[in-house]
């Protein structure tokens, strides 16, 4: 999954939610990238190629095991990964792994043409109020 770097080359590889200070790890644009999700831009060449969608759930990082374990449990793992998601929406930085899990679920459920145009407006909303971004 492409993306801007945020973060240095030195931060420990793990989900930011786990460091105990991911402000000290970011780059001196990390911030402004992270806060206006212009570092998700270069995953449209990932939705141009197939290989995400506008709409779906987030894609899992190589070590966050609990989260890819859940998903793949509960089915979600067989969604194309998207861009924004009804988490992201939801709660973003904000939600711990079982709740995003469950978000990922409902859309699992509930996925329609009018949700996904739905989860759109409401992103283009946060990410215009910067809602939901912890670093």
């Amino acid at each position: 999954m492409p993306k801007f770097r945020t973060m240095r080359m030195d931060t420990p590889a793990v989900a930011t939610h786990l460091l105990s200070n991911p402000e000290q790890w970011l780059t001196p644009i990390g911030s402004f990238l992270r806060k206006t999700s212009l570092d998700e831009l270069p995953q449209l060449w990932s939705i141009l190629k197939g290989d995400m969608s506008f709409v779906g759930p987030r894609p899992a990082l190589f070590n966050q095991d609990d989260l890819i374990a859940l998903r793949t449990a509960h089915g979600v793992h067989a969604l194309v990964p998207g861009l924004t998601g009804w988490a992201q929406v939801n709660g973003r930085d904000e939600l711990p792994i079982e709740q995003k899990v469950q978000f990922d679920v409902e859309y699992l459920v509930r996925q329609s043409f009018g949700f996904d145009l739905y989860i759109l407006w409401l992103t283009a909303l946060k990410v215009i109020t910067k809602d939901g971004v912890s670093h």
